[in-house]
């Protein structure tokens, strides 16, 4: 790809959040995230309290990009049909004859809203974890292809916990980012209600392709990064497991770390696998592409370690007990892995 498409394609990029903010009043580092796992090529799960504009904030973002959307309110009589898909049949009104024919569902788009996914049963959750995994579905021992590029953007409440089917680890993990939506600050409410009591309307424009996100997201993977923070990214997610931490003690490993963190020991049960490395380097490529670079820095990886690890770490009881959440172990493990020697390469 020549320079100019490069930097036409970046500054499109640019433009996404300017379009999206004409809608959406600050959350910039959500906006952030939600691109960087667009960019990164992954599916994404935002987690608000009600209100906060969370399928909002999907939807605009969607309409800035050129490519088809579908949203889904997941209920608890949702079935798998009503996702994927069924076949349906029909006739041939010149013969008579009778055939089934495969009625593709609402994951067959670009961008699919999953709103509410913890409302429905764990069967038809499972129901997107094929779609996810292998941009496919198997229908009748047939296979269709999903379109390109594809996207799950998923919300959920962390409150009026009763009724809901909290999702598997197994597809948590399948989340590329676990993004936390915040309530915003005085001056932001303040314009929030300014705008939205009004009778302004923002019409918003797309500006990304299909096209210019697949050239994105190839440019990611060409980001450079240097082998001292590809350790870091390692040594990172290999910390928040809490056998790691019992063979430092026992001095079964030479890895470069400080001590061992006592957080991860007394509060974490299962740690992340190795798919969270991948996704720290992936994200932070995204992000420092975002940013005009070609190569990551420490930043890259510190400011996305929070979305992707949050839903990689399975905090035990006595962590429930004193109310100690992922985010904080991930804060006790940022200031407690070893940072590269040169940090910026």
């Amino acid at each position: 790809m020549q320079e100019q498409q490069i930097t036409a394609l970046l500054d499109k990029l640019s433009q996404v959040s300017d379009e999206v903010a004409k809608v959406i009043v600050g959350q910039q580092d959500v906006i952030d995230e939600l691109l960087i796992s667009i960019l990164a090529g992954g599916h994404c799960l935002l987690e608000g309290v009600p209100g906060l504009a969370k399928t909002l904030m999907v939807s605009s973002l969607a309409k800035t990009l050129e490519l088809d959307f579908n949203r889904v309110q997941f209920t608890p009589d949702l079935m798998p049909s009503d996702i994927i898909g069924t076949e349906i049949l029909e006739t041939d009104h010149e013969t008579g004859d009778r055939f089934f024919k495969f009625q593709q569902g609402p994951v067959f788009t670009n961008i699919l809203l999953a709103d509410e996914i913890n409302r429905t049963p764990p069967k038809t959750q499972a129901a997107l974890l094929e779609a996810m995994q292998e941009r496919r579905i198997s229908y009748g021992g047939t296979s269709y292809e999903l379109p390109k590029p594809f996207f799950v953007l998923a919300t959920q409440n962390p409150v009026e916990q009763a009724g809901t089917y909290p999702l598997p680890e197994a597809q948590l993990d399948r989340f590329l980012m676990f993004i936390r939506v915040g309530y915003p600050s005085e001056q932001e409410e303040i314009e929030i209600l300014k705008r939205t009591t009004g009778n302004d309307h923002s019409e918003l424009k797309a500006i990304l392709s299909a096209e210019d996100i697949i050239a994105l997201q190839d440019l990611v993977r060409s980001v450079t990064v240097s082998d001292e923070l590809l350790s870091y990214a390692a040594y990172l997610a290999r910390a928040t497991r809490p056998d790691h931490h019992q063979q430092i003690d026992s001095g079964k490993t030479n890895e470069k770390v400080k001590n061992s963190c006592q957080s991860v020991i007394d509060h974490v049960r299962w740690g992340a696998g190795p798919r969270a490395g991948q996704a720290l380097i992936l994200c932070a490529k995204a992000r420092a592409l975002m940013s005009g670079r070609y190569a990551i820095n420490l930043g890259d990886i510190q400011f996305v370690a929070p979305a992707v690890l949050r839903h990689r770490i399975l905090v035990n009881f006595q962590a429930e007990a004193l109310r100690i959440r992922p985010d904080d172990v991930i804060a006790d493990l940022l200031a407690y892995v070893a940072v590269p020697t040169s940090p910026m390469q």
